[in-house]
């Protein structure tokens, strides 16, 4: 996990989110389970993405990530998933453990350039949907949009199910926004509350006696 705190504490205060989408640039399918044509596998990508979009009350971002507002702009990332070959994303098996690094998800994501409608931005980064395991790898990448700074970024291993491949996996990111709801923003909250309370401490004025 990555985080820098000073970003994270001003994003906190802020009451709005620009939702990018999800991003499958990095994504490992395993053949079993997504041996499907690049015509399928497309129509995959875009129809996770617009279940957020489509069911915004089931897939609560705003409630998971504390935002009365959210915007949204898939135009980056639509752009990113159209031009995967997704036959290059398949594999026999998945070390779920070690595909990709903090280092390796904030220094691709600080070489894009988003829209900045929005001061604060989220996109989920799929690392990999494992059939074998049943097991999805997904990260939680927050950003500030100007600076292109990562703000916080997080891999989450989440189960899927349900019936039909796009409402099996889908579940996932319900199952993901889920944890950041009930557990996972807390404690994001609880590890700079410290940072929070010293820079309320020296604000806070001086009285003589």
């Amino acid at each position: 996990m990555y985080m820098n705190e000073d970003l994270f504490i001003d994003f906190l205060s802020n009451k709005e989110i620009l939702w990018l989408g999800i991003n499958f640039s990095k994504a490992h399918f395993t053949k079993k389970g997504f041996d499907f044509s690049q015509e399928i596998m497309q129509h995959y990508l875009h129809d996770w993405n617009l279940l957020i979009l489509n069911d915004q009350k089931k897939y609560d971002i705003r409630m998971s990530f504390r935002k009365p507002v959210m915007q949204y702009d898939l135009s980056l990332t639509t752009k990113i998933n159209k031009g995967l070959r997704v036959n290059h994303l398949l594999t026999q098996h998945i070390d779920i453990k070690d595909v990709l690094s903090d280092e390796q998800v904030v220094e691709y994501f600080s070489s894009l350039e988003y829209p900045t409608t929005s001061k604060y931005a989220l996109t989920f980064l799929v690392e990999s949907f494992d059939d074998s395991t049943k097991m999805a790898a997904i990260w939680v990448v927050i950003l500030e949009t100007e600076s292109r700074s990562v703000v916080l970024c997080e891999k989450f291993l989440k189960q899927p199910g349900g019936f039909g491949t796009r409402n099996y996996w889908a579940r996932t990111y319900y199952n993901l926004l889920f944890d950041i709801k009930s557990s996972s923003f807390l404690r994001w909250e609880n590890m700079v509350q410290n940072q929070i309370d010293a820079s309320q401490d020296e604000s806070s004025p001086i009285i003589l006696g």
